[in-house]
């Protein structure tokens, strides 16, 4: 799994648009091997990015939660948390 994807669904406020984008870009580019593809392969990269960002959104718009919104500051907040006590993004 790509790390730099994050869960986007059952947040408030919702995700963005480019908040999909950047997922479906991560998703490609790990699918992809590659962070910038060729000029030969352009085109059916950002094909890709589009319409994955598309079919995300779809999804997004249709999943039902059953509990209620995640803050995103709290859960930014969790993480931060959760890195320092792993000493992963320790600063000196």
């Amino acid at each position: 799994m790509c790390r730099n994807i994050h869960t986007l669904h059952n947040f408030e406020p919702a995700a963005t648009s480019d908040e999909v984008h950047a997922a479906a870009l991560q998703y490609v580019r790990k699918i992809a091997g590659t962070t910038k593809p060729s000029k030969a392969n352009q085109e059916a990269f950002e094909r890709a990015v589009h319409e994955i960002a598309h079919v995300t959104q779809h999804l997004l718009d249709d999943l039902v939660a059953t509990t209620a919104p995640k803050n995103r500051e709290e859960e930014a907040a969790k993480a931060r948390a959760r890195a320092a006590r792993s000493g992963r993004y320790a600063t000196a």
